[in-house]
């Protein structure tokens, strides 16, 4: 590095030498007049000295010239004119006299031999770039926006030769951009002419570079690219981009999260700020995928003090690394503790008196916990009803559980057990100063355990990509976008309500799979093979978020409604659950889910000959859905 500037500044030596020299020469048509030659020799090293000195103040040393745009350029005229002007004032100062003529001339041979050794520079850099087209796997790249962003991934492919691609088209909805160039790349059409763009230009990969695009328009793009055969990656939203600076470190695979087309949720600030800012809030199981997003979430919004419990350390050191290096001053305690344990539950509560309570923390996984529905039942169940009971007595204002769609006519344990859960909730809110809630939704994208991560590790892997069933459908929204709702829910808790997320439209698990193989740039099937598995103990075709007989009503957001109370009698269900852990001494598993038909009476045990009844159900629900959406389009 201290060479090459050593290099420069002795090339500018040479230059400013060069450029006198030949204002004189010029001036005097090749016949320099001695005087003027005599000054010239006796004054060129204080000269140089006095430009070379200016141009390391203006940082013209520090430069990495092979990324020279404009700034650049500004600073060498800068940094020219006020050199050229101390050394008048030298010349003035000492009266060595050149022509006047000299003065004008020698700024614009400066700033013609001092930018253009730079950017010389980088036009060498730039056709070296440009190498890689001749290179063997050299891969072709498709521009997605022909704006600044897109201007600035064309740069930084080229500033980075080791990453052998190479843009060769540029699309954009902007009709008036087509046909121009943006840093020598043709904007060759619009989003509908990608697919035919992709087989001209042999493209390999696509980079959606529209920061500014809200998720529907991504989500009609990405449509496009999923008819061609290319991989597909896309720069994060300009909320993502918090520093708003574009680099090709930023630039990350397309997810099914881009896909749905979800827009950002808007929320009430000020609603949630109340009960959260200044205040003590507890999450339990804040190291998993919900808690530690929560976790995320809430400390935005400055409590006095943010408390996560789990019972698995490694998860929760992660989020506290984390929250403690982006929120410097957040108060953050960590516990490790089980909501199975009654007496360490009701201590915790009792010291730390939070005011608020996220409880998380659950065995989530189907088909393990219907292998082991005991463990459910001591986890889910128990752990709740323990936490519930602690901050009941310690008049904790604000409780709000994380609950699922599988609570919904479960068929399966885990889903069982969280309907219980609810019970518990709706149940002990009569009773109990404390408003309790309930917040219900779907598959959450990226959590631990779910589908997209482990479609995404089966084609690194090369397949097969296995589906349980070709007919599956779930809903799903992202890991932020639940986190924010339950916050925005527990903003209008009155107590004993279930709140229900909107989840948008379901997605066929078949659908999201081929998606994510072409999103990946192979054929499904034919690159990657789709290997279909069966449902699994417990497992629905389809999920569903209320129930019958709850009804729901509008709140004042429109992705969030309630499901009105359907079992308030909280002394009932203590009778009913004390019969449940008395037939948990006999380890049944048969038993146990006859106990838990019993306190749930929507809860139909898994069956192999079920699979046909659920799909006789499952169309005639979307029968019902499509004649009910045709009679309120006639109306």
């Amino acid at each position: 590095m201290k060479r090459r500037k050593y290099m420069l500044a002795l090339l500018d030596v040479v230059l400013i030498s060069l450029a006198y020299y030949l204002s004189l020469y010029l001036r005097f048509d090749g016949k320099i007049a001695p005087m003027y030659l005599k000054v010239f020799k006796s004054h060129i090293v204080i000269i140089t000295s006095i430009k070379i000195f200016i141009f390391y103040l203006f940082k013209l040393y520090k430069s990495l010239w092979r990324f020279a745009s404009i700034d650049e350029m500004i600073d060498i005229v800068l940094a020219s004119i006020v050199a050229n002007a101390v050394v008048i004032a030298y010349m003035t100062m000492v009266e060595a006299n050149l022509p006047r003529s000299i003065y004008f001339m020698v700024p614009i041979m400066d700033i013609a031999f001092i930018g253009g050794s730079r950017f010389s520079y980088r036009a060498l850099k730039r056709i070296e770039s440009d190498i890689p087209k001749w290179k063997e796997g050299c891969k072709n790249v498709l521009i997605v926006g022909a704006g600044a962003a897109g201007a600035m991934v064309i740069k930084e492919f080229r500033n980075y030769n080791r990453l052998n691609s190479r843009p060769v088209a540029i699309v954009d909805d902007d009709f008036t951009k087509i046909g121009q160039n943006i840093n020598g790349i043709p904007v060759l059409g619009t989003r509908d002419d990608i697919p035919d763009i992709c087989k001209t230009k042999d493209v390999d990969e696509i980079i959606i570079a529209i920061p500014s695009a809200n998720k529907k328009d991504i989500s009609e793009i990405i449509s496009e690219c999923k008819k061609t055969k290319c991989r597909t990656k896309t720069l994060p939203g300009i909320y993502e981009l918090i520093d708003g600076k574009v680099s090709i470190n930023k630039i990350r695979d397309v997810d099914i999260g881009d896909l749905l087309g979800r827009e950002e949720i808007h929320l009430d600030m000020d609603d949630i700020s109340g009960y959260i800012k200044g205040k003590k809030v507890l999450v339990t199981g804040g190291g998993g995928s919900i808690g530690s997003e929560l976790c995320r979430q809430i400390a935005r919004f400055e409590p006095e003090e943010l408390a996560i419990l789990d019972i698995y350390e490694n998860n929760v050191y992660d989020i506290q690394n984390e929250l403690k290096r982006r929120y410097k001053r957040l108060n953050l305690k960590v516990i490790i503790a089980s909501v199975r344990d009654k007496d360490r539950i009701e201590s915790i509560i009792d010291e730390e008196r939070p005011d608020v309570v996220f409880h998380a923390a659950a065995h989530k996984h189907v088909p393990l916990m219907e292998e082991n529905p005991e463990e459910a039942i001591k986890n889910n169940v128990f752990g709740t009803l323990n936490l519930v009971q602690a901050t009941d007595k310690y008049n904790v204002k604000k409780f709000v559980l994380i609950s699922t769609d599988k609570a919904v006519n479960p068929t399966n344990v885990m889903g069982t057990t969280k309907r219980i859960c609810e019970m518990i909730i709706q149940s002990i809110n009569k009773e109990s100063s404390t408003e309790f809630v309930a917040v219900r939704f779907g598959n959450v994208l990226g959590s631990n355990g779910s589908v997209i991560p482990l479609f995404k590790k089966q084609i690194a892997e090369g397949g097969p990509v296995t589906v349980t069933h070709p007919e599956v459908i779930r809903y799903f929204m992202t890991i932020p976008e639940a986190c924010q709702l339950v916050l925005q829910a527990g903003a209008m808790a009155d107590g004993g309500e279930i709140f229900i997320l909107d989840m948008g439209e379901p997605v066929k698990i078949m659908d999201l799979a081929k998606d994510l193989i072409r999103l990946s740039g192979f054929e499904p099937d034919v690159d990657i093979p789709i290997e279909i598995t069966g449902l699994r103990p417990g497992e629905k075709l389809y999920e569903e978020l209320l129930l019958d007989e709850e009804g729901i009503s509008d709140t004042g957001h429109n992705k969030i409604f309630i499901g009105k109370p359907i079992f308030t009698d909280y002394n009932y269900l203590i009778k009913s659950l004390e019969k449940l852990k008395y037939v948990m001494e006999y380890s049944d598993n048969i038993k146990l889910k006859k106990a838990l038909v019993e306190l749930v009476p929507t809860y139909e045990p898994y069956k192999e000959d079920s699979l046909e009844k659920q799909y006789v159900d499952h169309s005639k629900r979307l029968n019902e859905v499509a004649i009910s959406a045709e009679l309120s389009n006639l109306k």
